[in-house]
């Protein structure tokens, strides 16, 4: 897609409406100048995630409610090259090539050709993978690592069951936990084993075919990816926790009653987290990248103004992430 030559105009996919992916629709806005300490970047490309989806449908979600009067631009990753800083900003210059998860749960605005956000919330990105593979990084990977390390604390020796391994934010979940010292245990479906333990997780188990709680036990966390979408999934998750063991329920949604089931089966329940804009975190995953010892499988790429039909693709169930390719 081509550059807007005349600085204040931007290419973006925006919305008016709550709905279906049709709702998302091209158009010309505004192009967004920094504040003191803001950078301005090109974006190169913009990670889908199923917080989009939610939002984008009008289901309840901390960025709906952040939304104010519309149109709305979808997108919180962003991967693409510094073009601006505002007063005060120091830690890029122009031409330095950074990723982000910016503003959330506030509307960010990363559909579009040019986006603005706090330095902080960035991080240079890893030089050996492109601005697609970036952009599907740091929301599932920031999920993943705050989980894993500020709440859950792994520090190496401990059994981590995780629950839906092979999506977005769990096959990154894998890695991570394995890097941090863990004996990972997946649950997803066959056609994923192989994948995932190339990943590096240690066991792997069908769910369609496996109860969990037959095929393991004695877990000191679980990391639930699933959420209300099969319920009974966190229940059955308190059988298989040692006393004292932590359940991490990522995606929203838990079971009536169920602070006291886990109570009385002598286990934690973490509150329900929101990942938040950390660019220290996204400094970590950018090292684990470069060393090899994390990547983020990309599924498919679709061009900005092919957003709809990217939504539609997201919504299958995509092995990996989904990605917009803004410019080249």
């Amino acid at each position: 897609m081509a550059e807007q030559d005349a600085g204040s105009a931007m290419r973006a996919v925006v919305f008016t409406d709550f709905g279906g992916p049709e709702v998302l629709v091209p158009m010309m806005v505004p192009r967004p100048a920094p504040l003191p300490t803001e950078i301005l970047v090109r974006v190169h490309a913009a990670g889908i995630n199923p917080l989009d989806l939610r939002t984008r449908s009008g289901l309840p979600t901390p960025a709906r409610a952040a939304l104010g009067a519309g149109p709305h631009i979808l997108g919180w990753d962003v991967s693409g090259t510094v073009v601006a800083t505002g007063p005060g900003e120091f830690l890029y210059a122009p031409g330095d090539e950074v990723f982000g998860l910016l503003w959330l749960p506030r509307p960010a605005g990363a559909y579009a050709q040019y986006v603005t956000a706090p330095s902080r919330q960035f991080a240079l990105k890893p030089a050996n993978i492109d601005h697609e593979h970036a952009a599907a990084l740091p929301l599932a990977g920031l999920t993943a690592w705050q989980g894993l390390t500020d709440i859950a604390r792994l520090d190496g020796g401990e059994r981590v069951l995780i629950h839906a391994a092979g999506g977005g934010v769990g096959h990154l979940a894998v890695q991570i936990a394995k890097h941090l010292g863990a004996h990972v245990i997946a649950t997803a479906s066959a056609d994923k084993h192989d994948w995932l333990r190339a990943l590096g997780a240690d066991e792997v188990i069908d769910y369609r075919a496996t109860p969990f709680e037959e095929a393991t036990g004695n877990i000191d966390v679980v990391l639930d990816l699933v959420g209300i979408a099969q319920p009974d999934t966190a229940t059955r998750s308190l059988t298989v926790l040692r006393p004292g063991g932590l359940f991490l329920g990522v995606a929203p949604g838990r079971p009536a009653n169920f602070t006291e089931a886990a109570a009385a089966a002598g286990v934690h329940v973490a509150p329900e987290p929101l990942v938040e804009p950390d660019g220290h975190g996204l400094g970590e995953l950018a090292r684990l990248v470069g060393t090899g010892a994390l990547a983020v499988h990309l599924d498919k790429v679709f061009p900005l103004d092919a957003a709809a039909e990217a939504h539609i693709h997201a919504e299958t169930g995509a092995r990996g992430k989904t990605v917009l390719q803004v410019f080249r």
